[in-house]
């Protein structure tokens, strides 16, 4: 780990910034074509920590992974049988919650571990689940294991997913391959970040997979094949988030190439956002572009569906004009770290005035300092800290490394933008 000092700029930011693909679309991909009736090719695919563990997990438990020597982003997924293994999961949610109903597939017993940090999020709720579609699994937080028998029985379970749609989303990508398919009945509070699961339904149906919703918060897939698809990925849009962001605090404009016209990605919300607190927005030959205001205005926002974008808004509201009120995320506090706790202690480390609700922010703007940002092993964190550094001299961020969960280099991304000023 080591200390960065985050860039401070004293004139508007102009600058095009290319992005690399989707995390929570790569690794979707990355699991449907290991379950596939054949290979599948994933291009643009992104290549971080978290993609890479995927890669990793499905490798040992061995199915065929092939890297394109002239593009590290087109890779070839040849699905084969499900071996037993031990499989690293790191700090990757996706990771830890859609690889082990693939190991229900194995021929015997698959171990799951991550970092120390991991062992403290949520994941009863999958092993639960599992647990009641006939497989065997041995404990409740990593390390755990799953015991393969080649197949398993599926049937319905009943899961409060109110925590993390990756519940939801990690047993119907795999739910096909069951032997009576899975019907998913979700019960308690509701779901967060239900865009997430659009994502997977829509990519599920690409892959000719049915869901069939007979309900509210009920999805039932039948068993069948799960076609080969060739999948293209779109840009990471919550990874543009902050990029974006650094045009709307310095009176600057960015712009990101091959927006996506339509998306399920909950990170285009952003766009949303940054137009209600004063910024413009322009689309133009297949690039987005993000204006900044003289004054960002703060605002009051329900963000329960798009959560990941947190960070970046809070970062937004300590740098704006006016009161802001962040609802809808007490999920947050299970998430690589209580974000909302994070980062109310890092603004207000800095001067600021930020304050815990129970579900969300209150965020007063107030002339801030610089100070150490701690990032808690958490990417999100750091490029928040980073977002407030350009506007206030002297801010450091602790462990800038931890923003290759999703962004290879983050620190060279952030200064090429910054040095088109």
């Amino acid at each position: 780990m080591s200390i960065w000092s985050a860039p401070t700029v004293t004139t508007p930011v102009v600058a095009t910034v290319d992005l690399p693909g989707s995390k929570s679309i790569t690794n979707r991909a990355f699991i449907l074509a290991a379950l596939a009736d054949g290979p599948s090719t994933v291009r643009g695919a992104l290549r971080s920590r978290d993609t890479n563990l995927m890669l990793n997990g499905l490798s040992a438990l061995g199915i065929g992974v092939r890297v394109d020597t002239a593009d590290e982003t087109t890779i070839t997924v040849d699905p084969r049988p499900v071996r037993a293994a031990d499989v690293y999961c790191g700090l990757a949610g996706t990771v830890m919650r859609f690889l082990p109903p693939v190991a229900a597939f194995a021929d015997g017993v698959v171990g799951f571990d991550g970092d120390e940090q991991a062992r403290t999020r949520p994941l009863a709720t999958i092993l639960d689940a599992l647990r009641g579609l006939g497989v065997e699994v041995s404990g409740d937080s990593l390390p755990f294991t799953v015991t393969g028998r080649g197949s398993a029985r599926g049937g319905e379970v009943t899961v409060d997913a109110s925590a993390s749609s990756q519940f939801v989303s990690g047993l119907l990508l795999s739910a096909a391959r069951f032997d009576d398919g899975v019907t998913v009945r979700h019960v308690g509070p509701p779901v967060p970040s239900t865009p997430h699961i659009d994502m997977t339904l829509d990519m599920l149906g690409t892959a000719g997979v049915v869901v069939d919703r007979p309900e509210s918060d009920v999805w039932r897939v039948a068993p069948g094949p799960i076609g080969a698809v060739d999948w293209e990925i779109e840009p990471d849009l919550s990874n543009a988030a902050a990029f974006l962001a650094a045009g709307a605090v310095t009176r600057g404009a960015i712009t990101v190439p091959r927006w996506p016209a339509t998306t399920t990605q909950p990170g285009a919300q952003i766009v949303d956002i940054l137009s209600e607190m004063g910024c413009t927005v322009e689309r133009a030959d297949g690039a987005l572009t993000v204006t900044g205001p003289d004054k960002l205005t703060g605002l009051a926002i329900d963000l329960r569906d798009i959560g990941e974008l947190t960070p970046t808004v809070a970062a937004l509201c300590a740098l704006a004009d006016g009161e802001s009120v962040l609802s809808g995320i007490a999920h947050l506090r299970g998430h690589e770290t209580d974000r909302l706790a994070a980062l109310s202690t890092e603004i207000n480390r800095l001067g600021g005035d930020c304050t815990e609700t129970a579900d969300g922010l209150r965020i007063t703007p107030t002339r801030m300092h610089g100070a150490v940002w701690e990032s808690y092993a958490d990417h999100r964190m750091a490029t928040a800290g980073a977002l407030i550094g350009l506007a206030v001299q002297g801010v450091t961020v602790d462990d800038i490394e931890t923003t290759a969960k999703t962004l290879p280099d983050f620190p060279g991304m952030w200064q090429n933008m910054i040095g088109h000023v």
